[in-house]
């Protein structure tokens, strides 16, 4: 693994610490500390003490107006007249996170404002993602006149048409990429990504942009003192999708994840209550991390496996057993998610380890008869952390093939099928994230067009994996007060990352501990010279042998007398730090390094809650001898 280190300009960490010991908020005795995060701040774009005040401390007062958004005016104003004439209107979403959160926000808000609302959510397998001209027309049918999709539509140009021909408005809420084709036809547009489109924020997920939408009406039908308090609780729910969705947590977004993460903890909604339950997450302050690995799966199953409307019917309910029944039945599926996802994984490797071919593709495109369509997103992901390659993971169903792909940050992912248009029957997605559909003859062809479209434009190098590394410190400067400190940082996720410091000549205190086959524990400690902290570092420590290394009859029963003369010059420890490592026990294994050894090693900084052997913890991300 390669290490990049962040560039800062030490004459504006300077002056950027300097204002920072002005903030009542950030003062600190420690100068180190506040130059830590001022080098942290400037490497997030953030250059001066307002900016760094208003990152820190997110607040409501600090979200955009909706209407700054292209076709919010005329959003709202068709939505008041179907309140005051008390129509219908059905709100058309998506059945991942994202979209079944923004249909229960703006449903919410409608309701809220005094009208009525109904809603669709796609069954993955049966209808597939994207607006349906079929859904629109049997909707008119039944007298609805006002549909407003959310977190979808924005290519959705046959079904537009369904809707004008049916006498039917249609509003579009999307914030996936606009095709080459335009924009559908829609009485309203509400997408940060469309051409004329001032919003300050353009990476705002699904939810995000229903969100606006129902800010906008609140502020239209509600008293002030009402729109508050309601704000805040959508944002709950808003942060959910935020963070499953992996937009960038900055700006608007960082607003949406901090204020909603703060929130869960008081969560009063019986769905979000239960939710939390299954999720085994009770009693703690909620991170992203939480969210993205504990709470989003388990909405996402429902649509992956069965039907996504129990996400709508569990935000729902206010009966809080009906809620736990719901939370428990999408407990249960995110288990058969996970069975399915990791029967899919091994064929995958069995497949790919007997094809060279395939593992040297620059853009791997996998195929497999009947494997689960719901589930072949997370498997994508899980190819693209394995190898390091753009992957597209198809399932076949006969004469018809669906799939879903993931991308490396140096591959445009949305611009490759863009490339060959002509073999789909319908795609769209993002830079890094893309659905797809196409006739089953066509994979061939697709394998053979995405592989020479990547060649064209990526390296070897791109394939390498990065670890970027914010700044450099001694393990001296690993205090609580430093972590603290990070702390204000959260939530961190994309475009905000969790910061990676590195250590270099870090020396390896005890014989590294294999946990599971897989882990590794290690006490480590940086190195000073002064001879009255000798004995820190013991004599079994430098000589014992990990239990890892590959000849154990090399571990010395005792020492020798000249052993002992030597360790009593080595240099010496300092304070001693627990470190773990999560999937290096190989790398530890290769690596012969031993007691004693030193070390480089890049790592971020965890707390361990446990109340006998709790405290500050390093977690480390990769090693190596020192250089």
């Amino acid at each position: 693994m390669r290490w990049i280190f962040r560039e800062t300009h030490q004459s504006e960490v300077a002056r950027l610490s300097r204002e920072l010991s002005s903030l009542s908020c950030l003062r600190s005795p420690h100068a180190k500390l506040t130059q830590t995060l001022a080098t942290l701040l400037l490497q997030r774009g953030i250059g001066d003490a307002q900016a760094a005040e208003k990152f820190l401390n997110p607040s409501l007062d600090h979200l955009h107006s909706p209407y700054s958004m292209k076709g919010m005016t005329a959003a709202v104003s068709r939505i008041e007249a179907a309140l005051d004439h008390k129509e219908g209107i059905l709100v058309y979403g998506d059945y991942d996170v994202d979209g079944t959160t923004a249909i229960v926000i703006l449903k919410t808000a409608i309701e809220l404002c005094g009208g009525t609302a109904d809603f669709h959510v796609p069954h993955r397998i049966k209808e597939g993602y994207d607006l349906r001209g079929d859904v629109i027309e049997r909707a008119s049918q039944a007298g609805i006149r006002l549909v407003v999709s959310v977190d979808a539509g924005i290519r959705a140009f046959a079904a537009a048409e369904s809707a004008s021909r049916a006498g039917v408005d249609l509003i579009v809420t999307d914030h996936h990429l606009p095709g080459p084709d335009g924009l559908p036809k829609a009485l309203a547009i509400l997408n940060p990504n469309q051409e004329g489109c001032e919003y300050p924020c353009k990476s705002l997920c699904g939810a995000g942009v229903a969100f606006k939408l129902a800010q906008a009406l609140l502020e239209r039908r509600l008293p002030d003192r009402d729109q508050r308090p309601l704000l805040m609780s959508f944002l709950k729910i808003v942060a959910i999708a935020t963070v499953a969705d992996s937009v960038p947590l900055v700006g608007e977004n960082r607003v949406f994840a901090k204020l909603g993460l703060d929130g869960l903890q008081r969560a009063v909604n019986p769905g979000l209550r239960a939710l939390i339950e299954v999720a085994q997450l009770g009693n703690k302050p909620l991170t992203s991390t939480d969210v993205g690995f504990r709470i989003a799966p388990r909405i996402n199953a429902a649509g992956r496996m069965e039907v996504a409307r129990d996400v709508i019917d569990l935000f729902g309910t206010k009966d809080l057993t009906v809620a736990r029944e719901i939370a428990t039945k999408l407990d249960r599926l995110n288990s058969d998610r996970q069975e399915e996802e990791r029967r899919i994984i091994q064929a995958i490797h069995v497949r790919t380890e007997g094809d060279p071919a395939l593992s040297e593709a620059y853009c791997m495109v996998i195929e497999g008869e009947g494997w689960h369509r719901g589930v072949i997103g997370i498997t994508a992901t899980r190819v693209v952390e394995r190898y390091g390659r753009p992957a597209l993971i198809i399932s076949c169903n006969g004469d018809e093939a669906h799939g879903s792909g993931r991308s490396i940050p140096a591959f445009h992912l949305l611009d490759s099928l863009e490339a060959c248009a002509s073999l789909f029957t319908r795609f769209g997605g993002h830079a890094h994230a893309v659905g797809f559909s196409l006739p089953t003859a066509r994979v061939p062809e697709l394998r053979q067009q995405m592989d020479k479209y990547a060649r064209e434009r990526l390296t070897l190098v791109d394939f390498e994996p990065v670890l970027h590394i914010d700044a450099e410190m001694s393990l001296d400067s690993v205090q609580p007060e430093l972590f603290e400190a990070l702390k204000r940082m959260e939530p961190f996720g994309m475009g905000n990352r969790q910061p990676i410091f590195s250590a270099r000549g870090v020396r390896l205190m005890t014989p590294p501990r294999i946990m599971k086959e897989r882990h590794i524990k290690l006490r480590v400690a940086g190195v000073l010279a002064e001879p009255e902290l000798e004995n820190e570092l013991t004599e079994e420590a430098v000589l014992a042998t990990p239990r890892c290394h590959p000849d154990g009859s090399v571990i010395p029963r005792r020492a020798s007398s000249e052993t002992r003369a030597a360790t009593s010059r080595m240099p010496v420890a300092t304070k001693v730090h627990n470190a773990l490592g999560w999937n290096l026990a190989e790398k530890m294994q290769q690596s012969g390094l031993i007691a004693g050894d030193l070390m480089d090693i890049a790592f971020t900084l965890e707390y361990n809650n446990h109340a006998d052997f709790g405290g500050l913890e390093l977690s480390l991300k990769d090693f190596k001898s020192a250089s």
